[in-house]
């Protein structure tokens, strides 16, 4: 099994087209590709199911660790022909200035990848060639194989380009030169791209960018550039530890529709392995939630593009509530946690467990990792427990009342950012997407819950 890792100087470079077109391009060739995605980000991972027919999951050196972004790459790569990584923001871009925690740089350590550079050389000629020589000589433990240059203005443009690196001597070689094509780009709004379920990206968009991948890349030296993972790297292969399970396996609702479409991959999975069968459903559409659950999991996603749907869907709401009234176990994210609350300003109500109202403002309200503590014993776990995860949104709530137990104290680079983690009941709602990957007693906590709950 090969690997690469498609990462460039900053965002905005297009690391996700080019992406999406060699992962095309492979998947025709009749190989199995194993997609993923550094960072927390949930909508290009959208994007790379489309285009391999694979699941994408999220490699994060700092929400996760080293351990664990070995065993998920070894999990969801083990039958792959090769594996492709986009990464996230600038190779080296991560949590802080001084180190490499959150960066693509260090998954391409932790999983030996090498890495191609997607560089955008509009407005740029020869001064590509101290920008490849710094990247490829800054962390010598890093291996830039290639360069991809996009948004090429012309044939001597190109031309210029590779002369440039290839006055380097620096056995970094030019895969690719991608001419300027608006037909390529992927509408984007506030938290990045339009998700998948939005924009579906048709056939002819796919076909247009295969073709362009294909006559301007040269997929050989992308192939001879990519790692071969063979016996002198079988630690990274070893099987997961595996964790133990409960007595009998328990069915968990976990909504997932265009309203509720963020999650990470690796929760649901460790949730599988601690015992749950997970029973998709949709708000949106369906009338109730699924049968025989001990409990719920609403993800994030944008529950405020559908307001009126989810509020005119008076069965689902209702069945959420008597789910909470009930006692079962419901954990909610971001946008699941705005479906909890009475709604959006000006709009129809959503099911109203929290008492506070969530209105979009025109600045981001919050970006960035979060480390969250338990202040007391809950359906995730113990008291004391810790576990990581990613604040990212354009909304906020009214100051929500008191009486409502917050069960989370929040950090951030050891800042200490109060309160949050809100609980009614069995019900716990949070702004902050937890990856269990950070503390996989997590879905342990949450499957043992419902059980009980279902048992009771």
């Amino acid at each position: 099994m090969k690997s690469i890792i498609i990462a460039a100087p900053q965002s905005g470079s297009g690391k996700t087209t080019i992406t999406l077109g060699l992962m095309e391009c492979l998947k025709r060739r009749g190989l199995r590709v194993a997609p993923f995605k550094v960072g927390p980000d949930f909508i290009d991972p959208g994007y790379h199911r489309l285009a391999t027919g694979h699941p994408s999951v999220n490699l994060d050196g700092w929400m996760c660790g080293a351990d664990f972004v070995r065993e998920t790459y070894a999990v969801h790569s083990r039958d792959a022909d090769i594996a492709v990584i986009e990464g996230v923001m600038g190779l080296f871009d991560g949590i802080g200035g001084n180190h490499e925690a959150g960066s693509t740089a260090q998954v391409a350590k932790i999983i030996g990848a090498p890495v191609l550079l997607v560089v955008d050389a509009r407005s740029q000629a020869r001064s590509v060639a101290p920008l490849v020589k710094g990247f490829a000589e800054f962390d010598p433990a890093v291996r830039i194989a290639g360069v991809i240059f996009n948004n090429v203005g012309s044939e001597n443009h190109a031309r210029i380009l590779r002369e440039a690196v290839e006055s380097l001597g620096a056995g970094v070689r030019v895969v690719g030169c991608i001419p300027r094509d608006e037909l390529l780009h992927i509408p984007s709004r506030h938290l990045g791209l339009l998700t998948v379920e939005e924009n579906p990206l048709p056939g002819d968009y796919l076909d247009h960018l295969a073709e362009a991948v294909r006559e301007h890349v040269d997929l050989g030296l992308v192939w001879a550039a990519a790692t071969s993972h063979g016996s002198d790297q079988s630690l990274l292969f070893s099987p997961p530890a595996q964790r133990p399970t409960g007595a009998e396996p328990v069915r968990i609702g976990v909504a997932r529709d265009a309203a509720f479409c963020f999650v990470y991959e690796d929760n649901l999975r460790l949730l599988r392995e601690a015992g749950a069968e997970i029973a998709e459903f949709s708000p949106l559409r369906d009338g109730s939630l699924p049968g025989g659950i001990g409990g719920v999991y609403l993800p994030g996603g944008y529950p405020e593009l559908f307001a009126d749907t989810l509020a005119d869907n008076h069965a689902m709401k209702e069945e959420l509530r008597q789910a909470v009234a009930a006692g079962m176990p419901v954990y909610a994210e971001c946008g699941g946690f705005i479906y909890l609350t009475t709604g959006m300003a000006d709009a129809p109500p959503f099911v109203g467990i929290y008492p506070v109202t969530t209105r979009l403002l025109p600045r981001r309200k919050a970006l960035g990792y979060r480390e969250a503590e338990l202040a007391a014993d809950s359906i995730l776990g113990r008291q004391g427990t810790v576990a990581r995860g990613h604040e990212f949104h354009y909304s906020e709530m009214d100051e929500m009342p008191p009486e409502v137990e917050r069960l989370y104290r929040v950090r951030k680079g050891g800042v200490d950012l109060g309160t949050e983690g809100y609980r009614v009941g069995n019900c716990l709602a949070s702004y902050i997407h937890l990856h269990f990957g950070s503390c996989p007693e997590l879905a342990a906590a949450f499957v043992a819950s419902c059980r009980k709950f279902k048992n009771h």
